[in-house]
């Protein structure tokens, strides 16, 4: 077979997802009540939640079957490509191998309809009419919107201001699928009217969309929220990414020194790395895991670990991960979906018990690899998965000065060809790389909630 593109046939496609929430040593603690700060239960998720995604939230069953009718909608795109990246190699002269997943294949163009299908179906067999959601840079807005569409629910998703304005064609196609998307902060909601009182020019976050949605799913009966990552049924329905490539990885007798994703909120670095953290846990693999986020919204590398809310008004409940603070408010860089003060609390477990790890990039360096990467593979990168090409870059250059044979595995999550003003700005050399400020860090964490 060639190493070139490694594919699997739809009768090779996963059947069931992989939980990592089985065999992790330490699982997180429990998600408490904004209110009473006890463990929530089934019950205080129902508002919000269909049942089945809630017991998905907390199983420690190793292998959940993925429903039909959603493996039926997963093979208009699954299984994606596994592609050896040979010019790229090339244009690093490294001995190292390159590998990527190509998630741009789906029809949202990033590994985010994996879970929008999943959520979109639980929630149309327990009765929902309606879906209220945020996004970020506006890959989750798309999926869901579609997902919704495949099923025949309504939509409403919440915009981060920034990315409303820097990115108007996801706008554009989610409004395609029927979706209602709307600027966050808004006037729509008390939470969006209480932040633009404080800063008519609020540049938004995900966490004050995400209160947004919150508030919006729990004004309706008809209507549930759906997250598109951070939370653990995400990751699970994620798992079909890393499952795939381990066994497109065996076709060519391959297996990953390194598996690399970039990490916002966590699902796709979950998805591709999990399944390798299982070999890592059960039968010892030496494999590294490497989330690569950026630096000037450095949840892992520099965030605290412990209890955050994961919105702006405190909806949510508290969940137990590496989080800046739920005040803090990032810059606005181009990676929109990374924009996030917390993460998922599986991801930063494993972080803090040294099974993965985490690096954190400026965006003209991520722009550089993923220009440098469109040169030699032809596909241009969305922002946020160039910081998994920039990282990748480095290990092949390490491979090189070290004169070591190491294999590489990285997602490419999504593409960028909505993306492209984003490119302008740094072809044009505007972009600028924000640092962020240990005052600013110290000033965030001060206000996180006192458990």
């Amino acid at each position: 077979m060639s190493e070139t593109k490694i594919l699997l046939s739809e009768k090779e496609m996963p059947t069931h997802w992989y939980n990592i929430q089985a065999d992790m040593p330490n699982l997180p603690k429990p998600a408490l009540h904004p209110g009473t700060k006890q463990p929530v239960g089934p019950e205080d998720l129902k508002p919000i939640f269909p049942m089945e995604l809630i017991k998905q939230e907390v199983s420690t069953e190793r292998w959940i079957e993925i429903p039909e009718e959603v493996q039926e909608i997963y093979k208009i795109w699954r299984p994606s490509p596994l592609i050896r990246a040979r010019w790229l190699e090339k244009a690093l002269d490294t001995p190292a191998k390159i590998y990527y997943k190509y998630e741009g294949v789906s029809p949202a163009g990033s590994h985010k309809l994996n879970t929008a299908v999943a959520q979109a179906y639980y929630n149309k067999a327990e009765g929902i009419k309606r879906l209220a959601t945020e996004t970020g840079a506006g890959q989750w807005g798309v999926a869901l919107s579609q997902a919704a569409n495949f099923f025949g629910l309504e939509c409403t998703v919440y915009m981060v201001k920034v990315s409303y304005q820097q990115k108007p064609y996801r706008r554009s196609l989610m409004q395609i699928f029927g979706a209602n998307c709307i600027a966050s902060p808004s006037t729509l909601t008390s939470s969006g009217r209480h932040i633009l009182e404080k800063d008519p020019e609020s540049l938004g976050s995900l966490g004050i969309a995400i209160s947004e949605a919150v508030e919006d799913a729990v004004s309706r009966e008809d209507t549930n929220y759906a997250l598109g990552s951070v939370l653990n049924h995400v990751a699970l329905h994620q798992s079909v990414l890393g499952l795939e490539a381990r066994e497109q990885m065996a076709k060519v007798d391959a297996y990953p020194d390194v598996v690399i994703a970039c990490c916002g909120g966590g699902s796709n670095f979950a998805g591709i790395a999990f399944p390798f953290a299982y070999d890592k846990i059960v039968k010892g693999a030496k494999v590294r895991l490497v989330a690569a986020e950026p630096s000037a919204c450095p949840t892992l590398t520099r965030g605290h670990f412990g209890y955050d809310y994961g919105d702006v008004a405190g909806f949510t409940p508290l969940l137990w991960m590496y989080t800046l603070g739920k005040e803090f408010m990032p810059p606005g860089i181009h990676s929109g979906g990374l924009r996030y003060h917390g993460d998922s609390p599986l991801v930063s477990q494993l972080v803090h018990d040294g099974i993965a790890e985490a690096r954190a990039f400026g965006q003209t360096a991520i722009f550089e690899s993923a220009v440098l990467f469109a040169k030699s593979e032809g596909f241009v990168p969305a922002p946020e998965s160039s910081h998994a090409i920039h990282s990748a870059v480095e290990e092949a250059l390490a491979a090189r000065e070290a004169g070591e044979a190491r294999t590489i595995l990285f997602n490419l999550s999504g593409h960028g060809m909505l993306d492209l003003p984003s490119y302008d700005d740094f072809l044009a050399g505007k972009l600028e790389d924000y640092p962020l400020p240990e005052d600013s860090l110290k000033e965030a964490l001060a206000q996180l909630p006192k458990i």
